[in-house]
C-alpha cells in the first residue's frame, strides 16, 4: 500500500510540476505580447484567440492569477517530492553501507535538489523559453485554463493584487492592467536596428525607417548648408547674371543679398529669368524678381522645418543663428537627401561626400560626426563641435594646413578605436576634404606632421560645394 500511495505521489509530482509549467508560460507569454498582434488575431473570430485577448487586457490580474498558481503548484510539489523520493533512495544508500541515520539525511538532500532541479528545468526554464520563442502559440494554448484559474480564485488574486497595489500608490507610481503599447522613437529606433541586424528586415529598408525616426531630433542648424557654401547674388545683379550662375553651378535657386548673407532680400529661381522679355533681361535687377522666404531659427527641429518649407512656394527657407544673422539655407532637398541619403544629379560635383580607399575614407569636412560615423564607423567624444571639420579645428586649436595630421580623441569606452585625420584640402580658413584612418591598437602616436602638399592625392584638388536647391 505505502509503494503503491509513493508512485501516487511521484504522478502527482508530476502533474504539479506541469501545473508549474503552464502558468509560467502563461505569465511570459502574455508579457512577450503586443497589442497589436493580439488584437489583428482575435479579429479573425477564434475562441482561443479571444480568450488571448481577454487575458492581455487584463494582465495585470492575470499575471498575479499565474504567480499565485505558481506558488501554489511549487509548494505542493516540495510537500510531495521531497519524502517521496527520500523514501526511494534511502534503501538504495543503505545497500551500499551508508549507515542507517547518514543514509536518511544524504537522502532527504539528495530528494531536494532532484525534486528542486527537475521543477526548475521543466516547470520554469522550459516552458520560458517556449513562451518567449513562440509566444502567440503558447498563450493560445495556456490563456483558457490560465482564465479559468484566475476566475475559480479571484477572491484571493484580487485580495492579493489589491495590496500589491497600495504599496504601488505609497511609492507615488500609478498600477496599469495593461502593458504600454506606444514606442518612442528611440525604442522604434532600437527595434529597427535590432531587426535589421537579426536579418528579419532588410538593410535598406531599416536604414530609411530609422533616418526618418530621426529625423525630428535634427534641428535647423543640422540639416542646412552653411552659409560659407552658399552661392547668392546680389541685388544689383541682373537676370542675366542669374542666368549665368544658374549655368555655372547647376543651382537653381539664390539668395539675393543686399552686400551681406545678413542682408537678404530674398530668394530668386532661375525660372524667373522666364518671365522677363528677351531684351529686358540684361537691365532687369534681381531685387524686382526676389521673393521673401520663411525665416527659421537654428534651434528649430526638423518636423517643423519640414512644415515651413513646404507651406513655402519657393521650398527654401534662411537659418538664422542666436545673433539675428544668416547661419545658413535649407531647402525640401536638404530636408529629403536627411532621409533618403544623398542625391545626385548631373550638375553635382563627382566627389562624394564620403569616398571609401584602400586605406581609410575620404570625408568632406562639413559632414556631420553622427554621418561620420554611420558611414565610416569612427565615433567622435561629444564636444562643442558639429561637423568632423569642427572637431579637428577643435582639437589643434589653430586654422590648419594642408597636410596636417593628427589622432582623433575616441568616444569613452571606444579607445581602443583611434583614427588619424589628415588635411587633404582647404578651402580658404574653411578644411574641404579629409582623410580618416584606423589605426592598429599598437600603433604610435603620432605628432602633428609639416604641411605637405607633395603627399596629397591627385584627386584630392578641388572644392566640395553643398547644394542648395532641390532643382537643376
Amino acid at each position: 500500500m505505502s509503494v503503491l500511495l509513493s508512485l501516487l505521489a511521484l504522478v502527482g509530482f508530476v502533474a504539479l510540476t506541469a501545473g508549474t509549467a503552464l502558468f509560467v508560460a502563461a505569465e511570459f507569454s502574455l508579457t512577450a505580447l503586443e497589442r497589436s498582434t493580439v488584437d489583428a488575431h482575435a479579429r479573425d473570430g477564434d475562441r482561443r484567440a479571444r480568450q488571448v485577448q481577454h487575458a492581455h487586457r487584463t494582465l495585470s490580474f492575470q499575471l498575479s492569477g499565474a504567480q499565485l498558481g505558481i506558488t501554489i503548484t511549487t509548494l505542493i510539489t516540495g510537500y510531495l517530492a521531497e519524502p517521496v523520493l527520500a523514501r526511494f533512495l534511502t534503501p538504495l544508500l543503505r545497500a551500499v553501507g551508508v549507515g542507517e541515520s547518514a543514509a536518511a539525511g544524504i537522502s532527504l538532500a539528495l530528494a531536494l535538489i532532484i525534486a528542486t532541479s527537475f521543477s526548475m528545468i521543466f516547470g520554469e526554464l522550459v516552458p520560458k523559453n517556449l513562451a518567449i520563442a513562440h509566444p502567440l502559440g503558447t498563450a493560445r494554448a495556456t490563456a483558457g485554463l490560465q482564465v479559468a484559474f484566475s476566475l475559480a480564485f479571484k477572491w484571493a488574486i484580487r485580495g492579493l493584487n489589491g495590496s500589491a497595489n497600495w504599496v504601488v500608490r505609497r511609492l507615488g507610481i500609478e498600477p496599469a492592467e495593461e502593458l504600454r503599447s506606444a514606442r518612442s522613437p528611440q525604442e522604434l529606433g532600437s527595434l529597427v536596428r535590432a531587426s535589421a541586424e537579426s536579418g528579419v528586415l532588410d538593410e535598406r529598408t531599416a536604414l530609411l525607417v530609422d533616418r526618418s525616426l530621426r529625423f525630428g531630433d535634427r534641428t535647423a542648424e543640422d540639416l542646412m548648408t552653411p552659409r560659407v557654401t552658399i552661392e547668392c547674388l546680389d541685388q544689383h545683379d541682373t537676370v542675366l547674371d542669374l542666368i549665368d550662375v544658374s549655368d555655372r553651378t547647376g543651382y537653381s535657386r539664390f539668395p539675393v543679398i543686399d552686400g551681406d548673407l545678413d542682408a537678404t532680400i530674398g530668394v530668386v529661381h532661375v525660372k524667373h529669368a522666364f518671365t522677363v522679355p528677351g531684351p529686358r533681361r540684361a537691365h532687369t535687377p534681381l531685387r524686382t524678381l526676389a521673393r521673401q522666404v520663411p525665416v527659421v531659427p537654428s534651434t528649430l527641429d526638423g518636423d517643423e522645418v519640414m512644415e515651413r518649407v513646404r507651406a513655402d512656394g519657393m521650398q527654401v527657407a534662411l537659418v538664422v543663428d542666436e545673433y539675428g544673422g544668416t547661419a545658413g539655407i535649407i531647402t525640401m532637398e536638404d530636408l529629403i537627401e536627411e532621409i533618403v541619403g544623398d542625391v545626385r544629379d548631373e550638375h553635382d560635383e563627382p566627389e562624394p561626400d564620403a569616398r571609401q580607399l584602400d586605406d581609410g575614407w575620404s570625408c568632406s569636412g562639413l559632414l556631420r560626426i553622427d554621418e561620420i560615423a554611420g558611414l565610416t564607423g569612427y565615433r567622435a567624444p561629444d564636444g562643442d563641435y558639429e561637423t568632423v571639420g569642427g572637431l579637428i579645428l577643435t582639437e589643434l586649436g589653430r586654422i590648419p594646413d594642408t597636410g596636417d595630421e593628427m589622432l582623433l580623441p575616441a568616444r569613452p569606452g571606444t579607445e581602443t578605436e583611434r583614427w588619424l585625420a589628415r588635411v587633404l584640402v582647404m578651402d580658404g580658413h574653411r578644411i574641404d576634404r579629409v582623410l580618416l584612418t584606423p589605426v592598429p591598437p599598437d600603433s604610435a602616436e603620432p605628432d602633428t606632421a609639416e604641411p605637405d602638399t607633395a603627399d596629397a592625392p591627385a584627386d584630392e584638388t578641388g572644392t566640395d560645394e553643398h547644394r542648395i536647391g532641390d532643382e537643376r
